[in-house]
Formats: structure tokens, C-alpha cells, sequence
């Protein structure tokens, strides 16, 4: 987030329209069909009634939407989510969490960087655990041992079970 111009005086719905420009080519219009999966993506996330508006002027669970939309408009069989959770409220959390799902359940590859690891876990099939090095890979039961934790995080760490 800290390396976007938000003055740039883009709107909402050309930022997630960029994700089509694979789809259309260069200097080329938009034709129906991006229209359409542009303005799925925006309903999707639920800012359909701000494309017009420009991304300066969004809140930052708002601008994390446009990021998401924009994804999902690349229509892409692999995803890279780096830090989706930093800086958005529930209700964005909420959103994030019911499109990775989708995703996910569309046989869709993702790769989430994150440190807000409390949420995220359970969604994930596959774990890797670094902390300047790898530290453990595989499933959320073999990557998440109180072992593993203390190497990852020192010993101030306080393991709360919740099964």
C-alpha cells in the first residue's frame, strides 16, 4: 500500500480493469465481456456503488477491496495475496475470507504472506513457517508445534489451544 500513488486520479473501476489487459491487449477498449467480469468482481466484494469514485478517496478496507477485485477480475488460476488482512475491518476480514474460500473451492491456487497467522491458518492446506529462514513445512498440524512456534517466535509466546 505504501508504494501507490492514491492521488493519482484513477477510479475505482479502471483500477480493477487493469487486471484485463491481458484479456484485451494494449491500447485497446475494453470489450463486453471484461465489462462484465469487472463489474462481477467489483458486486463480489461489495463496491460496485464506488467505481466511479477515485481510489484516493477510499478507506483502507475499501482500497484492500479494489485489490481484491482487481484480483479476482484477472481470473487468474494462481493468486499471491501479500499482507490481505493489514489495515481493513471485520466486515473487509469477512469478505477476504468468504473469496479465498471460493476460491479455493474452484480448485484456484493461493499463496498468502501473512503474520496475522490467527485467522488464516484453517483455510490453508499447506504451511510454511519462516522467520529469516524456513523453519517448518507441510500441514497446519505438523508446521504448528509448540517446537516449531518457539523456534519461529522466541519464548515469549503463549500457545492458547482451540480445537
Amino acid at each position: 500500500r505504501s508504494q501507490i500513488d492514491w492521488d493519482y486520479p484513477v477510479t475505482v473501476w479502471n483500477v480493477v480493469m487493469m487486471a484485463r489487459t491481458r484479456h484485451i491487449g494494449w491500447l485497446r477498449q475494453p470489450n463486453r465481456q471484461s465489462q462484465e467480469v469487472v463489474a462481477a468482481a467489483l458486486r463480489r466484494v461489495g463496491i460496485w456503488k464506488l467505481r466511479h469514485r477515485q481510489i484516493g478517496e477510499l478507506s483502507g478496507g475499501q482500497q484492500q477491496r479494489v485489490f481484491l477485485a482487481r484480483s479476482l477480475a484477472q481470473e487468474a488460476e494462481l493468486f499471491f495475496f501479500d499482507e490481505p488482512f493489514v489495515g481493513i475491518d471485520k466486515k473487509t476480514e469477512a469478505i477476504v475470507f468468504e473469496v479465498f474460500a471460493e476460491l479455493k473451492s474452484q480448485g484456484k491456487s493461493l499463496l498468502i504472506i501473512t503474520h496475522d497467522i490467527s485467522g488464516t491458518l484453517t483455510q490453508c492446506d499447506r504451511l510454511l513457517l519462516l522467520n529469516r529462514q524456513l523453519i517448518a513445512k507441510g500441514s497446519l498440524k505438523e508446521v504448528m508445534t509448540a517446537e516449531n512456534i518457539q523456534r519461529a517466535y522466541g519464548d515469549s509466546v503463549l500457545l492458547i489451544h482451540n480445537s
